[in-house]
């Protein structure tokens, strides 16, 4: 006679020997959705993955590469001179003034367009007749080519040219000035013209910003009392501080890396002397033009670093909480 036990142990097997193969079952498929994700994500990440090696890395590497060689740019470089190149940099005074002018537009950029569009914003975000047009008004210097706003400012701004002019018709001629060759001059009013160029685009970041500054927050503010001003204070402006956040970002590493317009407005014997020279300017005249190829890409490396430097101090001390924020908002 067969037992008891002998009985139930089949019944317990026939009821578990089903579950074995769906589980596996369901490995199986996790597995593979698992790879089918991978396979998405390398599908679709390789090619933009490989266009950043190829025309960001590589010619990153080349540079420094080339920097460590006296090189005119015919034929393989042969003479290594090491670190050479950099520490000329930083003994010509040229290339030391270059730094400064970056140095004088990225704060100046930062303390002067940063107060007007703020406030140009406050205002532009209220309602009234034709603000559209203002928006519009405001916008259209950021839209226009580098080129052809460098060759008009270098137009208004020439000896006895219409700025002058103006100055003179408006009983003012004891302010006009050699705008564009004045040595000390010559810096403050590229910093105008830059400042005229670019201010616009802080303000339509800014307008985007106060767009999503909730209206009940500022409504409820209303009906305690608070004035427009110190709605705008305690309300609107703390809630603008992500996006007044990232705009000087943007700004800093612009400012650092200028080329187009100083390249337009200034003029080329002023800015061989230093006078309105940047780092960006500075690398072309001393590495195309000069054929210093080596040297060039020595300056280029230099001002890769220090943008490369301030973006993560950026980051690090002013970014972070937002970024922090979003990932944390992401995760939720």
């Amino acid at each position: 006679m067969t037992s008891a036990n002998q009985i139930r142990m089949p019944a317990g097997g026939a009821s578990a020997s089903p579950a074995g193969p769906h589980r596996a079952g369901r490995d199986s498929a996790r597995r593979a959705d698992n790879r089918r994700k991978w396979y998405e994500i390398i599908g679709l990440t390789t090619p933009a993955v490989l266009i950043y090696v190829m025309f960001v890395l590589v010619p990153m590497g080349f540079a420094v590469y080339y920097s460590l060689f006296r090189w005119r740019g015919v034929g393989p470089p042969t003479e290594f001179v090491g670190l050479r190149n950099y520490t000329l940099a930083f003994q010509d005074p040229i290339f030391l003034d270059a730094l400064r002018n970056n140095a004088i537009i990225v704060f100046g950029s930062l303390l002067i367009q940063g107060p007007i569009a703020l406030g140009v914003a406050l205002l532009l975000n209220r309602r009234f007749r034709g603000r559209a047009v203002f928006r519009l008004l405001v916008f259209v210097p950021y839209v226009l080519a580098e080129v052809t706003v460098g060759i008009m400012w270098k137009l208004l701004l020439t000896g006895d040219g219409t700025v002058d002019a103006l100055l003179r018709s408006l009983g003012m001629g004891g302010l006009v000035q050699a705008w564009l060759a004045d040595l000390d001059v010559v810096i403050w009013t590229l910093l105008a013209v830059l400042t005229w160029k670019y201010v616009g685009f802080a303000i339509i970041l800014l307008l985007a910003g106060l767009s999503n500054v909730p209206d009940e927050l500022t409504e409820a503010a209303a009906i305690d009392g608070a004035s427009w001003w110190q709605i705008q204070r305690h309300v609107t402006i703390p809630l603008l501080g992500p996006t007044i956040r990232i705009w000087m970002f943007l700004s800093m590493i612009g400012s650092l890396q200028i080329f187009d317009m100083i390249w337009v407005t200034s003029v080329p014997a002023v800015r061989s002397l230093g006078a309105s020279a940047t780092m960006a300017t500075y690398m072309v005249d001393n590495g195309f033009f000069a054929r210093l190829w080596g040297y060039g890409n020595a300056v280029a490396v230099i001002l890769f670093v220090i943008s490369f430097v301030a973006a993560l101090l950026f980051q690090r001390f002013l970014l972070r909480r937002d970024i922090e924020g979003a990932i944390t908002g992401r995760a939720k």
